[in-house]
């Protein structure tokens, strides 16, 4: 064998025992690893989102509500809890006080008639008696809306599992017209940041609020383009929304945000959260369709990896 063809030999069977070496494992080298386990996310928290029922004394909205609450209760997948979003009634914020409790009546009568599930109740705009009035004792509307959902408290947390739910009152009272807009007050933001500094280390979190805190579709509610601006009111956005944003990444562990309010339906990731606004169960206020979204509720799915996925039903009601 010439000294060339003995170099090339001797640096072949170099590679290739190199080669074996690494691939046997053996060596101080190891490139190829056992194969990891897949696994497998496990769900632990379904829950349905039922938002802007607007049930109010009269036939159409009393049988689309009844249609809602039977097409959840009747689902083969079973949730674990209804979060009603508010809104529950039609409109409190400007009629007598004895067509408001016919609207709560109406209301309970349904939902004790035909549901089964437990249910959290977030504060809707509409909920408020007197709110649309200026200069009305908005406390009071407040108060008496507490009381139709039996809340000692209009902002409040509980648990499923490894995931805590904080459940927000984003109604905040001005004395124009509308009479409110979109935020929390200091004593709520206080609350919430120990709410979540108090969650442990494997918990994630979900917030539910009537009015978004990050959304695209309220650009869509009205036309609210004008002289090349968008600009977006904030009785359809929250008003502090770069505060509650900022709050939530820098704590790291809010994975979900619901709301309704605007009647429509996106899902916005933003920072690692996601962002569902879930349209509404009276689509236009019973009139069928509101824009290209007919009534509708959600089912989200919580898993315990914090991932979750939605879930949406048209369901059948005309």
């Amino acid at each position: 064998m010439t000294n060339f063809n003995r170099k090339n030999f001797l640096k072949t069977l170099g590679l290739g025992l190199t080669a074996g070496m690494i691939h046997s494992g053996f060596g101080s080298s190891q490139i190829i690893e056992p194969p990891k386990p897949i696994l497998q996310k496990k769900r632990v928290a379904r829950i349905a989102h039922l938002t802007d029922v607007h049930v109010e004394n009269e036939k159409t909205s009393l049988l689309g509500f009844e249609a809602a609450l039977n097409a959840v209760n009747n689902l083969k997948d079973k949730v674990d809890v209804i979060v009603n979003g508010g809104d529950a009634i039609m409109n409190a914020v400007a009629i007598s006080k004895s067509r408001v409790k016919d609207q709560w009546n109406s209301f309970h009568s349904v939902l004790k008639a035909n549901n089964e599930i437990e249910v959290k109740h977030c504060i809707g705009n509409h909920d408020l008696f007197g709110w649309a009035i200026p200069g009305k004792n908005k406390s009071d509307g407040k108060k008496w809306a507490m009381e139709e959902y039996s809340l000692s408290k209009n902002y409040y947390s509980f648990k499923k599992n490894n995931w805590k739910f904080i459940v927000l009152d984003s109604i905040h009272a001005r004395n124009t017209i509308p009479g409110y807009y979109g935020k929390i007050d200091e004593e709520q933001l206080d609350w919430l940041k120990q709410e979540l500094a108090s969650t442990e280390k494997n918990e994630f979190v979900g917030i539910v609020s009537h009015i978004p805190i990050i959304s695209i579709c309220s650009m869509f509610d009205k036309i609210n383009h004008s002289e090349n601006n968008w600009i977006i009111p904030d009785n359809t956005l929250h008003a502090d929304s770069h505060i509650l944003r900022d709050v939530f990444n820098k704590q790291g562990n809010v994975k979900a945000c619901l709301s309704g309010h605007i009647h429509l339906i996106d899902h916005v990731n933003y920072l690692g959260t996601d962002y569902y606004c879930n349209g509404a169960v009276s689509g236009g206020w019973w009139k069928g369709e509101y824009q290209q979204f007919p009534p509708a509720f959600v089912v989200v799915n919580f898993y315990d990896d914090g991932s979750t996925e939605r879930e949406i039903y048209y369901y059948k009601w005309k």
